[in-house]
């Protein structure tokens, strides 16, 4: 039976197969899977074990460390919100001094190695003037 992805679920993988290839080789990506989707007392307890063990509420999706530096990515379809924890985690990284964005295509996830400095082995595309 072939599982159905969701739209997060389907960028996320996409994101995380370009960043791979993007970064240099000792960039370390990481997703912390912080949230148990099991319904029922027994997710809920799977999920307490999980907070208990240090699971953040609101954790972003993909962590880049790169050449000291730190970027938390929250990834999300083209409509979807962030939830209270996520936007209180988003204020509590920022507050912090660390690198955070929402990203909603694998543009916005270069778009913000870019915009946070973080160095890439791709080149920037050249525009070309017309003739």
């Amino acid at each position: 039976m072939k599982r159905r992805g969701t739209p997060e679920a389907d960028l996320q993988r996409v994101v995380v197969q370009a960043l791979r290839f993007a970064l240099p080789r000792a960039a370390i990506i990481h997703h912390c899977a912080n949230e148990v989707t099991e319904p029922g007392p027994r997710g809920s307890k799977r999920q307490a074990i999980l907070v208990g063990m240090g699971v953040h509420a609101g954790f972003a999706d993909l962590m880049i460390l790169c050449d000291g530096r730190i970027l938390f990515l929250e990834l999300k379809a083209p409509k979807g919100r962030l939830r209270p924890a996520q936007e209180a985690f988003r204020d509590a990284v920022l507050a912090q001094g660390f690198c955070w964005a929402l990203v909603r295509s694998l543009d916005d996830a270069l778009g913000a190695l870019a915009h946070h400095g973080f160095t890439t082995r791709i080149a920037p595309a050249t525009r070309r003037l017309a003739p």
